[in-house]
């Protein structure tokens, strides 16, 4: 146990030193919240409603999908998970840590969001405190798992960039941060229920911000959740050591299941 919170204490500090994660933890998350807030609000008044809401999810989607993937394939293809193999680290441990560490990463993000925010940009605070925790748990859990999944399937750097934009660009445009779910066609909105960002959104509008939700916000919560632990589960599952790996214990697409979820929500809720 000493080992894992050494670990994990370690991994903490290189996503501050680390260049690359120190852009895609904070730079990046919060120099885009900063350009939305001035120019989005200025052109579009009713986007002071979101912000607080919108930038969380942005935060959480560009530090773990754009973050925690391409280490691990690194990580895999100069044999550095063969050496903890070596020295007794379990496959979860090296898995679960940069989630944790990431996720801690964001609930500083989030902290300066919701402080600033009212202030900066004259944005509403949430009406119920203890479900955007809950919310913002559950989208972390969601997008960090699947994070983990896409590193551990990839087989390079680059399909982790495929894989990770795969999600990201539409998350952008379909997922109801910067265009209402409502706004949306009805194939569209089908496809966009695919997304943890649309279920995270939606969940912030009907649980914690007092407004409306679209379909079942507390669905989305079970989407978020359920998605999150089958594609760590998956990780877990198909996780190899090293490239020199020829077979696994299933094969990686599987990791497919990850949309299980999501599809029952899209059935369910329309």
């Amino acid at each position: 146990m000493n080992a894992f919170w050494h670990h994990l204490a370690f991994d903490f500090r290189t996503g501050v030193r680390n260049k690359q994660l120190l852009l895609m933890n904070y730079l990046f998350p919060l120099g885009f919240y900063l350009m939305m807030g001035f120019i989005m609000a200025a052109i579009n008044p009713p986007f002071r409603q979101e912000i607080i809401p919108a930038m969380t999810v942005f935060a959480i989607l560009a530090a773990t999908l754009l973050g925690i993937p391409d280490p691990l394939v690194n990580a895999r293809e100069n044999g550095i998970f063969r050496s903890y193999k070596v020295n007794g680290v379990p496959s979860i441990s090296i898995l679960i840590i940069p989630a944790l560490t990431t996720v801690l990463h964001l609930l500083i993000v989030t902290a300066v969001v919701v402080s600033t925010a009212p202030w900066l940009f004259d944005a509403p605070l949430p009406d119920n405190w203890l479900n955007f925790a809950l919310i913002v748990g559950a989208t972390a859990c969601a997008c960090s798992g699947l994070s983990v999944l896409i590193g551990v399937v990839s087989p390079s750097s680059r399909m982790t960039v495929l894989w990770s934009q795969l999600v990201f660009v539409p998350s952008m445009l379909l997922g109801g941060m910067m265009l209402p779910y409502s706004m949306l066609p009805a194939g569209a909105g089908r496809i966009a229920q695919l997304l943890p960002t649309t279920h995270a959104m939606n969940a912030f509008h009907g649980l914690a911000m007092g407004w409306a939700a679209d379909f079942s916000a507390w669905g989305s919560v079970g989407v978020l959740a359920a998605s999150g632990v089958i594609a760590l589960a998956l990780g877990v599952f198909l996780f190899s050591w090293d490239n020199r790996n020829t077979t696994r214990r299933g094969h990686p697409a599987l990791a497919w299941l990850v949309l299980l979820p999501y599809i029952l929500g899209a059935l369910l809720f329309a």
